[in-house]
């Protein structure tokens, strides 16, 4: 990505977590004191981080080999990517429920689902072409939409499997 388009990314990103602070805590979370178990975050960022880098992985070869993309195609083609799964993440990552059973603050939901459509409909805008954007073709927006679908059902299976046999509830 281009400088510009890193610099949005992280600043479409950190809008999208300013609700983290407001978000509801389950009552088993808040039940007694917690202490941070800084080796279980540890290993956990370690499952999932490669899971998060194959998805890129997989985006970069569609660009290139599915979508035929140039450099601008590509460039906003894993802009989009990248910030949809790095957002819309939270919603799987921030309990060890299932995410269809905690729902998140109103705010922290707002504001992270409004950054990733903003990264979606930037390349759409007349603003595009500021930050080195083209707009990519319809069949790019349902490959993100099947690729971000399965990325998070993924994300949360692995977080499933991994609090019940790495880390389960003392």
């Amino acid at each position: 990505m281009l400088p510009t388009q890193v610099l949005l990314n992280n600043l479409l990103y950190d809008a999208s977590e300013a609700g983290v602070p407001l978000d509801n805590v389950e009552a088993e979370a808040l039940a007694l004191p917690v202490q941070w178990d800084l080796r279980l975050i540890q290993r956990f960022m370690l499952v999932l981080g490669p899971v998060s880098s194959l998805f890129d992985f997989l985006t970069f070869y569609a660009l290139l080999h599915l979508f035929n993309a140039d450099e601008a195609l590509f460039q906003t083609g894993w802009f989009v990517e990248s910030l949809a799964t790095q957002v819309l993440v939270i919603f799987v990552i921030r309990t060890r429920r299932s995410p269809w059973l905690s729902r998140p603050n109103a705010i922290l939901a707002g504001l992270s689902l409004g950054a990733a459509a903003v990264g979606a409909l930037l390349p759409l805008t007349p603003l595009a072409s500021f930050f080195g954007f083209v707009v990519p073709p319809t069949s790019f927006y349902l490959f993100l939409v099947a690729a971000v679908v399965t990325y998070l059902v993924l994300v949360e299976i692995i977080k499933q499997v991994f609090f019940r046999y790495v880390a389960p509830r003392q």
